[in-house]
Protein backbone atom coordinates (compact mmCIF):
# COMPACT_ATOMS: atom_id res chain seq x y z
CA UNK A 1 0.00 0.00 0.00
CA UNK A 2 1.53 3.50 -0.72
CA UNK A 3 0.29 5.92 1.99
CA UNK A 4 -0.99 9.01 1.23
CA UNK A 5 0.54 12.24 0.41
CA UNK A 6 -0.54 15.07 0.72
CA UNK A 7 -3.65 13.47 2.81
CA UNK A 8 -7.12 13.51 1.89
CA UNK A 9 -10.18 15.11 3.05
CA UNK A 10 -12.96 13.18 3.53
CA UNK A 11 -17.00 14.32 3.67
CA UNK A 12 -18.61 13.17 6.43
CA UNK A 13 -22.42 11.97 5.28
CA UNK A 14 -21.40 13.46 1.66
CA UNK A 15 -20.89 16.91 3.71
CA UNK A 16 -19.96 20.04 1.79
CA UNK A 17 -19.96 23.30 3.83
CA UNK A 18 -22.49 24.54 1.88
CA UNK A 19 -25.19 20.82 1.86
CA UNK A 20 -26.80 20.37 -0.98
CA UNK A 21 -29.06 17.93 1.36
CA UNK A 22 -29.66 15.91 4.29
CA UNK A 23 -26.30 14.12 5.32
CA UNK A 24 -26.45 10.80 3.60
CA UNK A 25 -28.76 11.59 0.71
CA UNK A 26 -28.23 11.04 -2.58
CA UNK A 27 -28.37 14.89 -3.25
CA UNK A 28 -25.74 15.29 -0.73
CA UNK A 29 -23.70 12.71 -2.26
CA UNK A 30 -24.17 13.64 -5.98
CA UNK A 31 -23.02 17.60 -5.42
CA UNK A 32 -20.00 15.85 -3.68
CA UNK A 33 -19.30 14.21 -6.71
CA UNK A 34 -19.90 17.11 -8.91
CA UNK A 35 -17.60 18.46 -6.65
CA UNK A 36 -14.82 16.21 -7.49
CA UNK A 37 -14.44 15.39 -3.92
CA UNK A 38 -11.28 12.42 -3.10
CA UNK A 39 -12.81 10.35 -0.66
CA UNK A 40 -16.75 10.47 0.42
CA UNK A 41 -18.05 8.87 3.57
CA UNK A 42 -21.79 7.69 4.08
CA UNK A 43 -23.39 4.94 6.65
CA UNK A 44 -25.18 1.68 6.11
CA UNK A 45 -27.73 0.07 8.10
CA UNK A 46 -29.04 -3.00 7.14
CA UNK A 47 -32.58 -3.46 6.07
CA UNK A 48 -34.55 -6.90 6.68
CA UNK A 49 -33.70 -8.41 3.44
CA UNK A 50 -32.12 -7.53 0.13
CA UNK A 51 -30.50 -4.08 1.13
CA UNK A 52 -28.97 -1.87 3.31
CA UNK A 53 -30.27 1.82 4.11
CA UNK A 54 -28.03 4.53 4.34
CA UNK A 55 -28.48 6.76 7.44
CA UNK A 56 -26.48 7.63 10.62
CA UNK A 57 -27.70 6.35 13.37
CA UNK A 58 -29.87 3.12 14.50
CA UNK A 59 -33.34 4.79 15.28
CA UNK A 60 -35.61 5.78 12.08
CA UNK A 61 -37.29 8.32 13.76
CA UNK A 62 -34.02 10.73 14.65
CA UNK A 63 -33.74 11.09 11.17
CA UNK A 64 -36.17 10.28 8.88
CA UNK A 65 -39.95 10.21 8.50
CA UNK A 66 -40.09 6.52 9.95
CA UNK A 67 -40.45 4.76 13.06
CA UNK A 68 -38.46 1.55 14.54
CA UNK A 69 -35.18 0.25 13.25
CA UNK A 70 -33.47 -0.28 9.51
CA UNK A 71 -33.87 -3.95 10.54
CA UNK A 72 -37.63 -3.88 10.33
CA UNK A 73 -38.23 -2.84 7.22
CA UNK A 74 -38.46 -4.39 3.63
CA UNK A 75 -37.19 -2.46 0.60
CA UNK A 76 -40.88 -1.25 -0.54
CA UNK A 77 -41.22 0.54 3.25
CA UNK A 78 -37.83 1.91 3.48
CA UNK A 79 -38.42 3.31 -0.13
CA UNK A 80 -41.39 5.51 1.59
CA UNK A 81 -39.72 7.42 3.93
CA UNK A 82 -37.99 11.10 3.67
CA UNK A 83 -35.52 12.42 6.13
CA UNK A 84 -36.60 15.20 8.42
CA UNK A 85 -35.91 18.80 7.37
CA UNK A 86 -32.77 19.68 5.34
CA UNK A 87 -30.18 18.63 8.00
CA UNK A 88 -31.94 15.31 9.19
CA UNK A 89 -33.19 17.19 12.74
CA UNK A 90 -36.15 15.16 14.66
CA UNK A 91 -37.98 18.42 15.14
CA UNK A 92 -38.19 19.45 11.59
CA UNK A 93 -40.83 18.35 8.95
CA UNK A 94 -40.65 15.98 6.41
CA UNK A 95 -38.40 17.23 3.29
CA UNK A 96 -38.18 15.97 -0.44
CA UNK A 97 -35.49 13.94 -0.23
CA UNK A 98 -36.28 10.31 -0.04
CA UNK A 99 -33.68 8.17 2.06
CA UNK A 100 -30.98 6.35 -0.22
CA UNK A 101 -30.78 2.46 -0.47
CA UNK A 102 -27.14 1.35 -0.63
CA UNK A 103 -27.74 -0.32 -3.96
CA UNK A 104 -28.83 3.33 -4.79
CA UNK A 105 -25.45 4.52 -4.38
CA UNK A 106 -23.42 1.95 -5.87
CA UNK A 107 -25.81 2.86 -9.04
CA UNK A 108 -24.63 6.97 -8.64
CA UNK A 109 -21.53 6.27 -8.78
CA UNK A 110 -20.92 3.83 -11.60
CA UNK A 111 -23.48 6.30 -13.27
CA UNK A 112 -20.70 9.16 -12.50
CA UNK A 113 -17.31 7.76 -12.68
CA UNK A 114 -14.24 9.93 -11.60
CA UNK A 115 -11.75 9.91 -8.96
CA UNK A 116 -13.46 9.44 -5.58
CA UNK A 117 -13.47 7.05 -3.66
CA UNK A 118 -16.45 6.22 -1.16
CA UNK A 119 -15.68 5.19 2.58
CA UNK A 120 -19.07 3.25 4.05
CA UNK A 121 -19.15 2.98 7.74
CA UNK A 122 -20.85 -0.23 8.72
CA UNK A 123 -23.19 1.09 11.62
CA UNK A 124 -24.32 -2.21 12.60
CA UNK A 125 -22.45 -3.09 15.85
CA UNK A 126 -23.96 -6.49 16.79
CA UNK A 127 -22.70 -9.53 15.55
CA UNK A 128 -25.03 -11.34 13.41
CA UNK A 129 -26.34 -14.93 13.91
CA UNK A 130 -26.27 -15.74 10.13
CA UNK A 131 -24.12 -14.48 7.19
CA UNK A 132 -26.46 -13.27 5.15
CA UNK A 133 -26.22 -9.55 6.19
CA UNK A 134 -22.87 -9.25 5.27
CA UNK A 135 -22.74 -11.76 2.34
CA UNK A 136 -25.81 -9.10 0.80
CA UNK A 137 -23.42 -6.56 1.53
CA UNK A 138 -20.92 -7.30 0.09
CA UNK A 139 -22.66 -8.46 -3.08
CA UNK A 140 -24.22 -5.00 -3.63
CA UNK A 141 -20.85 -3.01 -3.18
CA UNK A 142 -18.84 -5.94 -5.37
CA UNK A 143 -19.64 -3.66 -8.77
CA UNK A 144 -17.47 -0.46 -6.70
CA UNK A 145 -14.41 -2.80 -6.61
CA UNK A 146 -11.30 -0.86 -5.69
CA UNK A 147 -13.64 2.48 -5.29
CA UNK A 148 -14.55 1.77 -1.47
CA UNK A 149 -13.02 1.11 1.43
CA UNK A 150 -15.73 -0.55 4.29
CA UNK A 151 -15.10 0.49 8.11
CA UNK A 152 -16.26 -0.52 11.27
CA UNK A 153 -15.65 -0.91 15.41
CA UNK A 154 -17.07 -3.92 15.46
CA UNK A 155 -13.79 -5.89 14.28
CA UNK A 156 -16.20 -9.68 14.38
CA UNK A 157 -17.78 -8.20 11.27
CA UNK A 158 -14.75 -7.09 9.82
CA UNK A 159 -13.16 -10.75 10.26
CA UNK A 160 -16.39 -11.95 8.76
CA UNK A 161 -16.52 -9.84 5.58
CA UNK A 162 -12.58 -10.15 4.94
CA UNK A 163 -13.32 -14.32 4.56
CA UNK A 164 -16.33 -13.67 2.58
CA UNK A 165 -15.01 -10.94 0.01
CA UNK A 166 -11.25 -10.96 0.19
CA UNK A 167 -11.04 -8.12 -2.08
CA UNK A 168 -12.86 -5.78 -0.11
CA UNK A 169 -10.73 -2.92 1.46
CA UNK A 170 -11.35 -2.43 5.19
CA UNK A 171 -10.78 0.41 7.62
CA UNK A 172 -10.88 -0.62 11.87
CA UNK A 173 -12.33 1.83 14.24
CA UNK A 174 -10.67 0.81 17.24
CA UNK A 175 -12.61 3.18 19.97
CA UNK A 176 -14.13 -0.14 21.50
CA UNK A 177 -10.90 -1.19 22.99
CA UNK A 178 -9.13 2.33 23.59
CA UNK A 179 -10.34 5.71 23.76
CA UNK A 180 -9.54 9.19 25.68
CA UNK A 181 -12.64 10.88 27.22
CA UNK A 182 -12.50 14.50 28.84
CA UNK A 183 -12.66 14.66 32.64
CA UNK A 184 -16.24 16.01 32.04
CA UNK A 185 -17.60 13.03 30.15
CA UNK A 186 -21.00 11.41 31.15
CA UNK A 187 -22.22 8.01 29.86
CA UNK A 188 -25.68 8.13 28.71
CA UNK A 189 -28.58 7.09 30.72
CA UNK A 190 -29.46 4.47 28.99
CA UNK A 191 -27.09 1.22 29.82
CA UNK A 192 -27.82 0.21 26.23
CA UNK A 193 -26.10 2.85 24.35
CA UNK A 194 -23.33 3.04 26.70
CA UNK A 195 -20.26 2.41 24.77
CA UNK A 196 -17.13 0.36 25.67
CA UNK A 197 -14.65 0.44 27.17
CA UNK A 198 -16.27 0.72 30.44
CA UNK A 199 -13.56 1.68 32.60
CA UNK A 200 -10.68 4.40 32.86
CA UNK A 201 -7.49 2.59 33.04
CA UNK A 202 -3.85 3.87 35.06
CA UNK A 203 -2.96 5.38 32.02
CA UNK A 204 -5.59 7.96 31.66
CA UNK A 205 -7.27 6.14 28.37
CA UNK A 206 -10.46 3.79 28.90
CA UNK A 207 -9.37 0.38 28.49
CA UNK A 208 -10.74 -2.81 29.22
CA UNK A 209 -7.49 -4.80 29.04
CA UNK A 210 -5.94 -6.01 32.05
CA UNK A 211 -2.76 -4.49 31.26
CA UNK A 212 -4.84 -0.90 31.53
CA UNK A 213 -5.79 -1.83 35.31
CA UNK A 214 -2.47 -0.71 36.67
CA UNK A 215 0.41 1.16 35.39
CA UNK A 216 4.10 -0.54 35.10
CA UNK A 217 5.48 1.67 31.58
CA UNK A 218 5.54 5.21 31.23
CA UNK A 219 2.61 5.91 28.61
CA UNK A 220 3.82 6.16 25.39
CA UNK A 221 5.16 1.95 25.77
CA UNK A 222 1.66 1.26 26.70
CA UNK A 223 0.50 3.20 23.81
CA UNK A 224 2.53 1.24 21.55
CA UNK A 225 1.91 -2.06 23.21
CA UNK A 226 -1.67 -1.38 22.32
CA UNK A 227 -1.72 -0.57 19.24
CA UNK A 228 0.64 -3.42 18.29
CA UNK A 229 -2.61 -5.66 19.63
CA UNK A 230 -5.78 -3.78 18.73
CA UNK A 231 -4.71 -2.41 14.66
CA UNK A 232 -3.81 -5.89 13.80
CA UNK A 233 -7.02 -7.69 14.76
CA UNK A 234 -8.09 -8.28 11.38
CA UNK A 235 -6.08 -9.27 8.38
CA UNK A 236 -4.58 -6.73 5.83
CA UNK A 237 -6.62 -3.42 7.06
CA UNK A 238 -5.53 -0.21 5.43
CA UNK A 239 -6.88 2.34 7.78
CA UNK A 240 -7.64 2.56 11.75
CA UNK A 241 -10.00 5.17 12.26
CA UNK A 242 -9.86 7.46 15.69
CA UNK A 243 -10.79 10.72 16.62
CA UNK A 244 -9.23 13.95 16.59
CA UNK A 245 -9.04 14.10 20.49
CA UNK A 246 -8.18 10.46 20.95
CA UNK A 247 -4.64 11.63 18.39
CA UNK A 248 -4.13 14.76 20.03
CA UNK A 249 -3.96 13.19 23.43
CA UNK A 250 -1.58 10.26 22.77
CA UNK A 251 0.75 13.16 20.70
CA UNK A 252 0.86 14.90 23.81
CA UNK A 253 1.86 11.65 25.64
CA UNK A 254 4.76 11.38 23.69
CA UNK A 255 3.31 8.67 21.20
CA UNK A 256 2.25 9.11 17.94
CA UNK A 257 -0.03 6.55 16.29
CA UNK A 258 0.54 7.79 12.58
CA UNK A 259 4.24 7.24 12.72
CA UNK A 260 3.32 3.30 14.42
CA UNK A 261 0.33 2.42 11.95
CA UNK A 262 2.90 3.28 8.79
CA UNK A 263 4.94 1.23 10.43
CA UNK A 264 2.33 -1.28 10.22
CA UNK A 265 1.56 -0.69 6.77
CA UNK A 266 -1.77 0.91 7.36
CA UNK A 267 -3.01 4.55 7.06
CA UNK A 268 -4.73 6.71 9.77
CA UNK A 269 -7.71 8.79 9.55
CA UNK A 270 -9.06 11.16 11.52
CA UNK A 271 -12.59 12.14 12.64
CA UNK A 272 -14.93 14.63 12.80
CA UNK A 273 -12.83 17.65 12.19
CA UNK A 274 -15.34 20.73 11.79
CA UNK A 275 -14.01 24.09 11.24
CA UNK A 276 -16.66 25.09 13.78
CA UNK A 277 -15.68 23.31 16.63
CA UNK A 278 -12.74 25.01 18.20
CA UNK A 279 -10.92 21.61 19.47
CA UNK A 280 -10.48 21.01 16.07
CA UNK A 281 -9.12 23.40 14.30
CA UNK A 282 -6.60 23.49 17.24
CA UNK A 283 -5.78 19.82 16.49
CA UNK A 284 -5.77 20.12 12.73
CA UNK A 285 -2.31 21.78 12.36
CA UNK A 286 -0.50 18.68 15.19
CA UNK A 287 -2.40 16.23 13.18
CA UNK A 288 -1.11 17.16 9.53
CA UNK A 289 2.49 17.17 10.78
CA UNK A 290 1.88 14.13 13.14
CA UNK A 291 1.64 12.26 9.17
CA UNK A 292 -2.51 11.91 9.82
CA UNK A 293 -3.98 10.48 6.00
CA UNK A 294 -7.12 10.95 6.31
CA UNK A 295 -9.03 13.99 7.54
CA UNK A 296 -12.71 13.78 8.01
CA UNK A 297 -14.93 16.32 8.22
CA UNK A 298 -18.52 18.26 7.50
CA UNK A 299 -16.84 21.17 6.71
CA UNK A 300 -14.51 19.78 3.86
CA UNK A 301 -13.29 23.47 2.32
CA UNK A 302 -12.98 24.93 4.83
CA UNK A 303 -10.74 22.48 6.62
CA UNK A 304 -9.03 22.30 3.72
CA UNK A 305 -7.59 25.74 3.80
CA UNK A 306 -7.17 25.57 7.41
CA UNK A 307 -4.49 23.00 6.54
CA UNK A 308 -3.40 24.48 3.49
CA UNK A 309 -4.25 21.60 1.34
Amino acid sequence: MTLTAPPLIVHHMAALDDPAGPPNSLAALRACLEADADFIEIDANPLAADDYLVMHGPELARETTGDGLPADLTVAAARELRFRSAHGAADGGPSDHPVALLSDVVALLLDMPGRAQLQIDFKHVWPFPTPEPLERFARIIAPLAQRVIVSSGADWSLRRLRKIAPWLRLGFDIHFYIDWRPDTYTPPSDPDRVPPPYHKGAYGYWDDDLVARRRAWPIPEYLEDRFEVIAQQIPNIEACYLSHRFIAQTLADGFNPAAKLHALGMRLAAYTMDTHNPAAVTNAPLLLEAGVDLFTTNTPHGLRQLLGL
